[in-house]
């Protein structure tokens, strides 16, 4: 029988996101293991439970063990991992919740990040974000579900200065987001002169 080979769905973008500017860089972010998360309440106990905080604040991330834990609404969160596989996190996440009510479901295939580096992040986001991205509104800790260009995101403020993003956004959508993120640099990047 033969194996499958796992190819990411953005493997072909990489020599282009190379090709950028140090002031818009895109990077291709590992897999990582996911789970949403549903739970009605949350306390000390929930803390303890999962060995992490989930952020009670609209709109923020917090880190979580090897992962983070990104709030998506009032009874919803999604935790990552670096270090689990995507069915160690969620029965472990799910060992932890059911007791108390909640539930857990591996979304490790739904979406995939983008790391976008440099000094005009935010411009480039701007083109296609109504969201506010400015330092004062959306530094580190903070995360916004919107959309870029046509494609539903998150997005997650690693950086006070803007500086620093992840975009999750779902794998069907990767392609699409890659050229549109390529487009929307392309005013920042040098020409070469002949």
């Amino acid at each position: 029988m033969a194996e499958l080979l796992r190819t990411h769905p953005l493997q072909a973008w990489h020599a282009a996101f190379e090709q950028l500017p140090e002031t818009v860089g895109i990077a291709v972010e590992p897999y990582v293991a996911m789970v949403d998360v549903r739970l009605g309440t949350v306390g000390a106990q929930t803390s303890a439970a999962l060995g992490a905080d989930l952020p009670t604040a609209p709109n923020t991330w917090a880190p979580a063990g090897s992962g983070r834990a990104v709030w998506l609404g009032p009874d919803e969160w999604l935790l990552t991992s670096t270090t689990e596989a995507p069915e160690e996190l969620e029965a472990r996440v799910r060992a932890a919740v059911v007791p108390l009510g909640g539930s857990a479901t591996d979304v490790s295939a739904q979406r995939i990040g983008l790391r976008l580096t440099g000094a005009r992040v935010r411009d480039v986001l701007a083109k296609g974000c109504s969201v506010d991205l400015h330092p004062r509104v959306f530094g580190r800790g903070s995360s916004a579900q919107t959309t870029l260009g046509q494609a539903g995101v998150v997005l997650l403020a690693l950086s006070d200065a803007g500086d620093d993003v992840v975009v999750l956004v779902r794998s069907s959508f990767a392609g699409y987001l890659a050229d549109w993120l390529l487009d929307a640099a392309l005013e920042f990047t040098p020409t070469p002169t002949s």
